[in-house]
């Protein structure tokens, strides 16, 4: 069997920034993850050999030289976490794959620094094997990939003002397929500013994008001295320390738009350049965004409202025509760009929708409210009801907003 993972710079650039981050300021903490399949009616237990099997090759993968001196290079990153990047490799004792009535069942476990990296591998491995036996039409499907490309620069040169990034790594068809969209954006598509991969950014010469996700909130809700309530500007406070200003796009989610909004003061608002949207109606957070900055006296047009949940290019285009001129609007696109696959008759292919996320930090349960229930994730309904309690949880759809 060929390793699905070739390289370690294959993943997310913000592991590395995060993993970075919390190794100064969140160094103990131990972190436990739970693989998590959305995709009704489908069974993935007749994977979990193979699964296995790929675990045991990707914990004996470590960075290359050219990696490291990539990685040497990128402003962001500090010498001492490069070196200590050299020697780091995931633990296999960290990860366990089984078969629970049919359908497969994955956890990690370990200080966080070194079960972070187990996230986006995980989903990369399943995912590719369960697409592999599919009727994949590649000639198809890349002539699909060209058209959405063509959109994207038909709205550019009707004046619309946006950036498109490539955020797909966790659930493509394929490395190689990836690999090709990336070099074909790089090449082709005018509002293409770059990809979340650190191996393909590296490989193709565009930009690593990427700052916080959901983990760092899980983090610091695990923190013994740090109250619930506080746990949301324990994390963008460690970060802007950390990074002074840089890699200033806030993930604006996690315990509902609402709460973010309640701590995002004119402070905050002033450290970070945008925020990021990820669930609940694009359009109305967007609008919400713009009224919170108008209400601290910030010009909406100045930051960045960056959008990344569930998007194709008809709804991305969309959105950006809705706020051309009030805010600046860069797109976060994954699956519909490294998995919208189709058949020999056109069809589209599903793929997997599915999540790896923090449930514990320290032994205590963490949530991920979202404004989209479907995204809810957390083991204990007891906990979930505290947090909507001490957050004063009200979902976009039915929260009436900035005033």
């Amino acid at each position: 069997m060929e390793p699905i993972i070739k390289f370690r710079t294959d993943t997310d650039y913000y592991k590395f920034t995060m993993c970075q981050c919390f190794k100064d300021a969140f160094p103990n903490e131990v972190t436990e993850w739970d693989f998590k399949l959305r995709t009704k009616d489908v069974k993935l237990g007749y994977l979990t050999d193979e699964v296995n099997n790929q675990f045991d090759m990707l914990c004996n993968l470590k960075f290359t030289d050219q990696e490291l001196a990539y990685l040497a290079q990128n402003k962001f990153m500090t010498d001492g976490f490069v070196d200590w990047l050299r020697d780091e490799t995931l633990k296999r004792r960290q990860i366990i794959c089984g078969e629970v009535n049919g359908q497969i069942d994955i956890h990690a476990k370990g200080p966080d620094i070194d079960s972070t990296w187990f996230e986006i591998h995980v989903m990369q491995i399943i995912q590719e094997l369960y697409m592999k036996d599919k009727p994949v039409d590649l000639e198809k499907s890349k002539a699909k990939t060209m058209e959405t490309i063509e959109k994207f620069n038909e709205a550019k040169d009707s004046g619309l003002e946006f950036t498109v990034s490539d955020f797909g790594a966790r659930r493509r068809y394929s490395f190689d397929w990836h690999d090709w969209v990336v070099s074909m954006f790089v090449k082709y598509c005018k509002a293409f500013i770059g990809t979340s991969d650190v191996y393909l950014a590296m490989k193709h010469n565009t930009k690593c994008i990427g700052t916080f996700a959901h983990q760092g909130y899980a983090i610091t809700q695990g923190l013994k001295d740090v109250p619930i309530r506080n746990s949301q500007t324990c994390l963008w406070d460690a970060w802007t320390k950390f990074y002074r200003g840089n890699l200033g796009i806030a993930l604006s989610d996690n315990f509902g738009f609402k709460a973010f909004t309640d701590d995002f003061d004119l402070y905050y608002a002033k450290l970070f350049d945008g925020c990021r949207h990820d669930s609940g109606d694009p359009f109305v957070w967007g609008e919400q965004l713009i009224r919170l900055y108008e209400k601290l006296g910030i010009d909406p047009r100045t930051k960045v409202a960056c959008c990344s949940d569930s998007l194709d290019v008809d709804k991305a285009i969309e959105i950006a025509r809705y706020f051309n001129g009030k805010i600046k609007v860069s797109f976060g696109i994954g699956t519909f760009l490294t998995n919208n696959m189709v058949d020999s008759y056109g069809n589209v292919i599903k793929p997997l929708s599915m999540v790896m996320k923090v449930v514990k930090t320290n032994g205590r349960d963490v949530v991920k409210l979202s404004d989209t229930p479907g995204k809810i994730m957390c083991q204990n309904q007891d906990y979930i009801n505290y947090v909507k309690k001490t957050f004063g949880y009200i979902p976009l759809d039915q929260w009436e907003g900035i005033k």
